[in-house]
């Protein structure tokens, strides 16, 4: 069976803080395909990586929502000693022709910022959302950019909700595949990437129903359990 696309789930976070250049820069150095990634907007508008809308971590700032923030604010917060919160364009450095980022949009009205950051990265840095207008958006902005959705339910017309989005990849919870769901979509020219997926089990199964994708907090898990056999 062909092997999935492994996806580095905000970089690796059971070794380093989420969402870190340290975490992106592990999961480089194990090889993945791809690393997911989560955005917000500063108040001066620049696109940083966090998953929460508010910062963790200690110190003054611990709590405080980053879109009241401006950039050189937030670079004096840090979420563990030494490790602050990156922009967007620092992680495309990082990963430049290393690996695919998958940008997850979760900032209102971030998309022409999120598309002049990623530019003609094309292929090189898909984007995705729970809020399915907003690839859309991007993609009008920026047409080279492939797009996906994120979905933590079945729906009756998956590929209906691609189309609505211009977008490629459903980005689907993991309990929530089936071999209908993944040959719809595949006939439809889309892929099917699974999130979150930590079990070994899980991604074998996965992997035999046909996704392109898994998306990891153990992307070196799931790499072992998917490499070729060797009987």
């Amino acid at each position: 069976m062909p092997r999935p696309e492994i996806i580095a789930h905000r970089g690796t976070p059971r070794v380093h803080p989420e969402n870190s250049l340290a975490g992106f820069a592990h999961a480089l150095a194990l090889g993945v395909d791809g690393i997911e990634l989560d955005v917000h907007l500063t108040r001066d508008g620049v696109p940083v990586v966090h998953h929460d809308p508010g910062l963790g971590g200690a110190g003054p700032l611990a709590g405080r929502s980053i879109v009241d923030l401006t950039l050189d604010e937030l670079r004096a917060h840090e979420l563990a000693p030494g490790v602050g919160v990156p922009t967007l364009a620092e992680t495309c450095a990082l990963a430049d022709g290393r690996a695919t980022l998958y940008v997850e949009v979760k900032a209102r009205d971030a998309e022409s910022a999120v598309a002049d950051v990623l530019g003609e990265r094309g292929a090189a840095a898909p984007v995705h959302s729970f809020d399915h207008r907003v690839p859309r958006a991007v993609r009008r902005r920026a047409p080279a950019t492939p797009a996906g959705v994120l979905s933590v339910s079945y729906l009756v017309d998956n590929v209906a909700a691609l189309r609505a989005a211009d977008a490629r990849d459903l980005w689907q919870h993991w309990s929530m595949i089936d071999a209908p769901l993944v040959e719809a979509v595949h006939a439809a020219g889309g892929r099917v990437i699974a999130w979150t997926v930590n079990d070994p089990m899980h991604a074998v199964a996965l992997a035999r129903l046909g996704v392109d994708g898994i998306c990891s907090d153990v992307p070196d898990v799931m790499a072992g359990a998917l490499a070729p056999r060797r009987d």
